[in-house]
Formats: C-alpha cells, structure tokens, sequence
C-alpha cells in the first residue's frame, strides 16, 4: 500500500537526492572543464530566479529542477576535450553509482532507501544524459553531442546542461534572463 511514509521518502527524494545527484553530474562537466583551462566557470543549481551564489555556485529558486554549468573558453580546445567534457557528467555518475553501491557491499554504509534511491536517480540521469537525443528546446544531450563532437559536427558547444558562452553571448543571456524575471 502507499502511505504518508512513502509521500516522505518521495519528498526526500525528489527535494534531497535528486539536487545531490544533479550536483554530482554537473561537478564532472566542472572537473574536465576545469582539467581543460576553461576561464569563468560557474555551476548553477536548479532554475528559476537566482536566490544566492557563493564561490562559482548559482543557486536558483526551483533547486531541485535541472542545473547547468557555464565557461566562457578553454585553454585546450578540440574534439577529444569537449567529448570528455559532455561525458564528465555521466562519468561521474557512474564513478558515484559503484562507490556506494562498493561501500554497501563492504558494510561501510547500510542498505537503506535512500541509497536506493541515490543509486536509482543516479542511473536515471546517466541514461538520460547519454541517450543520443535533441530535447524540446532543440538541445542535445550530452551522448547526442559527444557524437556529434566526435563527427565534427557540433559548432555551438552546448548541450541539455552545458553552456560555452562566448563574450557577447553572455551579455545577451544576462539581459535575456533579467527581462524574463521581471
């Protein structure tokens, strides 16, 4: 049957793991952004209206709704570094899936529903960020652009969460983003 504690684990999960596993996936674009010299980076959580950054992390009012990560350049820039950049995600929401699900086998941590459900939402968003796929707004995912990367042809550097922003490209977000939050 489904009860109030079943409508307490899908608030933890919805409102508390999937924000954790989000971030994780976002850290692995950073991680080979960053390997790769890029300048300007920023992480930003969740979308809606900006609530409050700290460091190189924006925070957005619906937190547990998507996210992204933005940089202006790289110093190392070609097909194989901006293939790892759109799988970095993915990467390390596989590297998160065996660590806990290695540290539960060892005793290290307990079976328990909320690492069920980490490891759950962990291989929801691997999948649906390596499936080769255009979303809606006419984005690919991050497979569909590591492929189209691998072809050489992907000229914009983006994907469903990752924003190469040229100089005035961000200026134009910036004012794109302020009109739509007034």
């Amino acid at each position: 049957m489904f009860g109030l504690a079943d409508i307490i684990k899908f608030l933890i999960s919805f409102f508390v793991i999937l924000p954790i596993v989000t971030i994780i996936h976002l850290s692995g674009h950073i991680f080979f952004v960053t390997l790769f010299g890029a300048s300007e980076k920023k992480i930003v959580i969740g979308s809606g209206t900006k609530v409050f950054s700290f460091w190189n992390i924006e925070i957005r009012k619906y937190y547990f709704w998507n996210g992204a990560c933005e940089f202006k350049s790289l110093r190392h820039d070609n097909r194989v570094t901006n293939t790892f950049i759109y799988l970095g995600g993915a990467l390390f929401n596989l590297t998160g899936i065996f660590l806990v699900h290695s540290l539960i086998s060892q005793g290290t941590l307990d079976k328990s529903v909320f690492w069920y459900q980490f490891i759950y939402f962990s291989f929801y968003m691997l999948f649906f960020s390596l499936f080769p796929m255009y979303f809606s707004d006419g984005s690919p995912s991050d497979g569909k652009a590591a492929v189209l990367t691998l072809k050489n042809q992907h000229e914009k550097k983006i994907s469903d969460d990752i924003q190469f922003l040229k100089m005035e490209e961000q200026n134009k977000s910036d004012e794109r983003f302020r009109n739509d939050n007034k």
